[in-house]
């Protein structure tokens, strides 16, 4: 019996490559003999870039950087040989996980730091750039990334704009005289929009730290900020993804000429997933939530999808799940654990779990 573990992250509890370690020891207490491939996966967000090089054989650098807060740091990439590929998450210098509650502040958190990690990889010589947009703690529609790059950001009397509330009052964007980048390429489960109900502000906002007041003047200066970069010629407040972490994804597509692409799928063709699934019996998935979001571009609906069209029974272990017919649709059984947080039993439910599925297979 083969069968290939593909889990996403537990957030908030266990890596993917823990959670597939803790479904396969479920396994093999039914299943000594079964042949298991654990194949963790990511669609975009934290974690993305060690999922890749962990499955490419990559190597880990560092990079001086600064976070969200303006606070020095070193920020991790990953790196392929010999392509000269460079991975990054750009949570790894702007995320909202590295902030205190206390410390959360969309009006001011800064990109900037993901600017420093994208240059120190051209510096190094990457070929090619990858960027996962999950997991920030800004709303400065990239242009943190892009002061980093040389860009500046100008009000009306020519002086210079480094907040994300202070976009409001943007007038002109000064490009460096010389960018040379390599070609980048954004991922993100995020299709949103930059402005609007579903765009980065309204969506996401909150979450980081926003109150109703600054929500309303974020989204002002975002739309200000798109109303100027179109005035350039890069008219993107529409495209899809681009309300992706706080509008890095906007900042990507207008300041890098980044392309936007969905999380999952690249990631499942530069780890061969695919190739993966057509040799299995069975296939295993899972996350911390199952939830209507899932359907929308996460790693789990995307394996599971990969499995109907290659005729293969997918199963779900997942923290919880939402009463989504949809979701009973896509996967042959859904098992939770129903654990609650400080999710102290996860790695004991999952185990317990792979066993409960592995038992069924002998019925």
């Amino acid at each position: 019996m083969r069968i290939v573990i593909a889990p996403d992250k537990f957030k908030g509890s266990l890596g993917a490559a823990e959670v597939g370690l803790h479904l396969a020891a479920g396994l093999r207490a039914v299943w000594p003999e079964a042949e298991i491939q654990i194949l963790p996966i990511a669609d975009g967000g934290e974690g993305t870039a060690e999922v890749i090089r962990a499955a490419r054989g990559g190597t880990n650098l560092e990079c001086a950087a600064h976070d969200a807060r303006g606070r020095a740091i070193r920020a991790r990439y990953s790196w392929l040989e010999p392509e000269r590929l460079a991975i990054l998450d750009m949570s790894a210098a702007a995320g909202l996980a590295q902030l205190t509650p206390n410390e959360r502040d969309p009006s001011s958190a800064s990109s900037f730091g993901v600017g420093e990690m994208l240059r120190a990889a051209s510096e190094r010589g990457a070929a090619g750039l990858l960027v996962g947009l999950g997991g920030s703690a800004t709303n400065d529609g990239g242009t943190g990334l892009a002061r980093a790059l040389g860009f500046r950001f100008l009000d009306a009397a020519e002086r210079e704009i480094i907040s994300a509330v202070g976009l409001e009052t943007l007038a002109r964007i000064a490009r460096p005289n010389e960018l040379v980048l390599p070609a980048i390429t954004a991922l993100s489960d995020v299709r949103s929009p930059l402005l609007g109900p579903a765009g980065a502000t309204r969506t996401f906002g909150p979450q980081k730290g926003a109150p109703p007041q600054m929500v309303e003047v974020l989204e002002r200066s975002l739309s200000r900020l798109a109303e100027v970069a179109a005035r350039d010629g890069k008219d993107f407040g529409d495209s899809p993804g681009a309300g992706a972490a706080g509008g890095l994804g906007f900042g990507l597509l207008a300041f890098c000429d980044a392309e936007l692409r969905s999380g999952f799928g690249v990631v499942a063709e530069t780890i061969g997933l695919r190739r993966a699934l057509q040799n299995a019996d069975y296939i295993i998935t899972g996350e911390g939530s199952l939830d209507r979001q899932t359907l929308d571009g996460k790693g789990p609906a995307g394996v599971a999808r990969l499995a109907r069209e290659l005729s293969k029974p997918v199963f779900a272990i997942v923290g919880r799940a939402s009463d989504d017919p949809a979701m009973g649709a896509l996967f042959d059984r859904i098992l939770t654990l129903n654990d609650e947080p400080p999710y102290a039993r996860t790695a004991e439910l999952l185990e317990s779990r792979a066993r409960t599925l592995a038992e069924s297979w002998r019925a």
